[in-house]
């Protein structure tokens, strides 16, 4: 932090952060103990919305991580309020271009030889200028080893990782401040959460990770005619260059060129949702910038109805999904398309936003309403829905969160701002997509999927069933002793005869979902060509049927 340029941007991070905290704790803290809780309630949501408003022209002014920093809590509904997340939302990574010149400088110094002995032609003006870099078209020159000759070339700013080191070094201040304060500490993991993010920006900063996820991603999709990525030209690629085929084609927030060029925009919001949900729940690896600058139609034809290409580019931003998250991620995507609050709120579990060993009826509840008032609606369907609904479960479910140790944990992040991005993207291509009508086809296969793992599944649900049938016992025989040591005597015969009524009954429906289990899972079994352990497992369902059926009907 030699220079005084950078030491002053490491003082104005600082002091920028030190007077959101102390607005916070004057009104928040200070006033509410003296007597104006009230009052900083009422103008809360105004004051948090003028906070988001200084960091948006803070992020603008200064660029490089800031910018990073806006979309990171823009994605971040699980801890900031919408006043904060809404206005940080629309926040583009775009500022003013460097000078070709000292473009030009890096490039050759990284290339190791003048621009015009490696390019034909290089357009001095930038084709997009971001906060870590810049794109400039160009025409390769001289032997590459590729087909093609119309290329695009990212260029580092000068001095950016010396920009991005300064920054975190300030955010990691920041992070130990927020820490301090107890129900930040409780909902969120900063100091985590910032090694996360400085380990994405700092494979943002190497082209080389970004060539080498660009390949990953082609290979995916190798054999999906439906989707491109630019190949890239390593004899003209370093650290801190990248020349990649030149894909540029109609931006995909270009509607009327995609509608004049015969293509359905209803389409591509499908394809596009679809390849995301491939990326996520079959591949574990997905492009984590789906803005409108990455991601472009390409029609390959002429007239109505041409065949056309989703090209995705900039890959230096990817989420990687591990097969425990890829589970869990599963177990929700099929809870919401086939309508399940329980395994909604299980897979919330598995995936880590629930601490175990708390109660969660309220939460289900909730997602039980949520299902019932909302799902299957189109988006046009739910604009149409009156706002105040939205408020009033919306606070319900705020409330309910806020009330449970619940967070999204540091490895979602991403995906969840992904998602959030995407959402916009599909309904401002078509205004009547239907997200549940995507979804559940998807989870469908899902679910036939994990039935068609075969005899080990059906055996893992036949114990978790018999533990719960085993334990029933035991547990009213707990029951009823902690009811006699504690005096509770029950006399009266006609209290004990339905007592006994009710013993049976429960004994009944014990053996009528034994014979259920056994049933399907023989004829299961027997259909799939096991016909030795099929025809045994139906030869137990006739026996448990016939003692449901001709049980002895004590009575009292």
């Amino acid at each position: 932090m030699n220079s005084p340029q950078l030491r002053t941007r490491y003082r104005r991070i600082l002091i920028f952060f030190a007077g959101v905290i102390s607005r916070f704790i004057f009104w928040e803290l200070i006033l509410a103990r003296i007597g104006f809780r009230a009052v900083a309630r009422r103008n809360r949501p105004e004051r948090f919305r003028r906070e988001a408003v200084r960091f948006r022209a803070l992020a603008i002014q200064m660029g490089g991580v800031m910018i990073k920093v806006g979309q990171f809590l823009s994605s971040r509904l699980d801890v900031l309020p919408p006043e904060i997340t809404d206005e940080l939302a629309g926040l583009q990574d775009e500022v003013p271009a460097e000078s070709f010149a000292s473009i030009r400088e890096l490039a050759e110094s990284e290339l190791q030889a003048p621009l015009m002995e490696n390019f034909e032609w290089v357009d001095p003006n930038p084709l997009a200028a971001a906060s870590l870099g810049q794109v400039h078209r160009a025409r390769l020159k001289g032997e590459t080893g590729v087909s093609f000759q119309k290329v695009v070339i990212k260029v580092l700013r000068p001095g950016i990782e010396q920009v991005v080191e300064v920054d975190l070094a300030a955010l990691r201040v920041v992070g130990r401040w927020l820490m301090r304060y107890r129900p930040i500490r409780e909902h969120a993991d900063v100091p985590a959460l910032l090694v996360e993010f400085s380990s994405t920006l700092n494979e943002e900063i190497d082209y080389l990770q970004e060539a080498k996820s660009a390949g990953v991603f082609a290979e995916i999709f190798a054999d999906d005619k439906g989707v491109h990525v630019p190949r890239v030209v390593p004899a003209r690629s370093s650290r801190r260059v990248l020349t990649l085929e030149d894909v540029f084609a109609i931006k995909i927030t270009d509607y009327e060129a995609i509608t004049a060029a015969g293509i359905s925009r209803a389409a591509v919001a499908n394809r596009l949702f679809d390849v995301y949900l491939k990326q996520i729940f079959e591949d574990g690896f997905f492009h984590a910038d789906p803005h409108p600058g990455n991601l472009f139609v390409t029609p390959l034809g002429e007239g109505p109805n041409p065949p056309w290409q989703l090209t995705f580019v900039d890959f230096g931003m990817v989420g990687r999904i591990s097969d425990e998250m890829r589970a869990g991620l599963r177990e929700m995507l099929i809870a919401i398309g086939t309508k399940d609050p329980a395994r909604l709120i299980k897979s919330y579990k598995s995936l880590g936003f629930l601490l175990p060993g708390y109660d969660t009826a309220a939460l289900e509840q909730a997602s039980d309403e949520v299902f019932s008032r909302f799902w299957g609606m189109s988006m046009s369907e739910l604009r149409n829905v009156n706002i105040s609904e939205y408020h009033n479960l919306g606070h319900k479910i705020r409330d309910v969160m806020l009330e449970l140790p619940f967070q999204v944990p540091n490895n979602l992040l991403m995906l969840a701002r992904t998602v959030g991005i995407l959402s916009g993207m599909c309904t401002g291509l078509d205004p009547d997509f239907n997200l549940w009508k995507q979804l559940a086809p998807y989870a469908m296969k899902l679910v036939e999927s994990e039935s068609g793992s075969g005899l080990q599944t059906i055996l893992n649900e036949l114990t978790e069933m018999f533990k719960v049938l085993i334990a029933l016992p035991g547990q009213a025989s707990r029951v009823l002793g902690q009811a006699e040591r504690e005096g509770l005597m029950v006399r009266a015969p006609q209290v004990s005869r339905q007592i006994a009524s009710l013993e049976r009954s429960v004994d009944r429906l014990s053996g009528a979902v034994v014979f259920a289990a056994l049933l399907g899972s023989g004829t299961y079994l027997y259909q799939s060509g096991n016909l030795l352990f099929g025809s045994s497992l139906l030869t137990a369902a006739l026996f448990s049927l016939g003692w449901v059926i001709f049980s002895p009907r004590k009575r009292g």
